[in-house]
């Protein structure tokens, strides 16, 4: 049996015992192998039934067994709005977060480096980056306030979830929902990556439009795991992030005993590398909007909670075109990191695993050097390869931690980037 059934959002049913999933009823009397049964909605019961999204699991036991929650700290995960920091419209740039020489977890090693909206009010998303250097063994973590999108930059990731394993290495992405409990081991020591933790609406496919029935991320390379469970008794610990905060539990079974599960609710993994670029083939540039990878609508039409977009691989065919991106100021905020390769609008201090925001109305675009190098490129075909940055974009103003603001990988100087570029006006 494979790992991993494909297609977005489709209805998977999977069992790691055959005989695991009951026949005809979601919650019979007895369920199969003395199972229990157990639903984790995703949506409100009454949305569209196109938007409905739950998963019905048959469990060694049920999830409320466990000690009660306490609050515990973390020095670095914030959820916004953050009254310690003003928000700046200035460009800000950091370098990398290193990954720790102690040993930290994945759950030790997140680091909030910006935020907009309102976890309780389900509207924003969070920014953090992680950085691991040992898995979490006897530990359990879900996140009740946002799905989690996980952008792996270096080192492999392993997500043991309620419904399967997922690995996603460096170009891949991971897609972790509300409430799904996993746990993180790193099968080359160490890891690091950012994340979108989404309060609004979910992730999905944008729809394409003019472009038509193909094009940008395809469906069918969506994967979603198998079932796959752990039974395993002991003093193992439960973390929540729930409200903005961090809780933690006693639980004397591992939560990842699901046997059998059937839904539209899981976990998936999507390799960045498949995305089909789209392109102009005449002159000058269509809106970034085609690199859109997944997308969270807002309650306004065409205008996004989030969307989460890629710059990898692809030709330039322009004619009589700068090809770059242009310089620009737009209405939604920018945070932008880099997996791997050169950024072309930066090849300097913009390195891989560091990050640059952009916020709403704040002008940004290629800096000196890479506008003397577009401008005086000859006027062909270029290919851009082994490159792949991303975007986080939000309709909301990001604001960045005070850590952020005063960390050491802070780049103070990122405004002068534009400071070569001349006067060239000529009547």
């Amino acid at each position: 049996m494979s790992d991993y059934m494909s297609g977005f959002g489709n209805e998977f049913a999977t069992e790691a015992e055959k005989g695991a999933l009951p026949e005809g009823r979601n919650s019979p009397q007895k369920p199969p192998m003395g199972l229990y049964a157990e639903q984790l909605s995703g949506t409100a019961f009454t949305v569209p039934r196109a938007q409905n999204k739950r998963t019905w699991m048959y469990r060694i036991r049920p999830s409320v067994l466990h000690e009660p929650f306490e609050r515990v700290p973390h020095a670095l995960l914030r959820t916004s709005p953050f009254a310690d920091v003003v928000v700046t419209p200035n460009q800000l740039r950091w370098n990398a977060f290193p990954i720790p020489e102690e040993p930290t977890d994945f759950v030790e090693g997140l680091i909030t480096v910006a935020a907009n909206g309102d976890s309780n009010g389900q509207a924003g998303i969070a920014i953090h980056v992680f950085a691991a250097s040992k898995d979490m063994t006897n530990r359990f973590f879900y996140n009740a306030d946002g799905e989690m999108l996980v952008v792996a930059e270096t080192g492999r990731v392993r997500f043991s979830t309620e419904m399967g394993l997922i690995d996603i290495e460096p170009g891949e992405i991971a897609v972790i929902p509300r409430g799904v409990k996993f746990t993180v081991s790193l099968p080359d020591g160490n890891a690091r990556g950012y994340i979108c933790e989404n309060y609004g609406s979910l992730f999905k496919l944008p729809d394409l439009g003019p472009i038509g029935s193909n094009g940008l991320a395809n469906p069918r390379d969506f994967l979603t795991p198998v079932a796959a469970y752990e039974e395993r008794e002991g003093e193992l610990e439960l973390f929540a992030k729930f409200g903005g905060g961090v809780f933690k539990a006693s639980i004397g079974h591992s939560p990842l005993d699901v046997v059998a599960w059937h839904g539209n609710f899981a976990p998936y993994k999507y390799d960045l590398r498949k995305f089909n670029t789209i392109g102009s083939i005449s002159f000058d540039h269509p809106d970034p909007s085609i690199f859109t990878v997944l997308t969270s609508p807002s309650s306004e039409t065409g205008v996004a909670n989030c969307d989460f977009v890629i710059f990898p691989d692809r030709w330039l065919v322009m004619e009589d075109t700068f090809k770059p991106p242009w310089y620009h100021r737009n209405t939604m905020s920018e945070y932008m990191g880099l997996v791997y390769g050169q950024y072309d609008a930066k090849e300097e201090g913009f390195g891989q695993g560091g990050g640059s925001l952009h916020n709403q109305m704040s002008a940004h675009g290629p800096d000196a050097d890479g506008f003397e190098k577009a401008t005086n490129a000859p006027d062909e075909p270029m290919k851009l390869s082994d490159t792949l940055a991303f975007m986080f974009e939000s309709r909301y103003i990001i604001n960045p931690t005070r850590f952020a603001m005063e960390s050491d990988a802070l780049q103070t100087d990122y405004h002068k980037c534009w400071n070569g570029l001349k006067k060239q006006f000529r009547k």
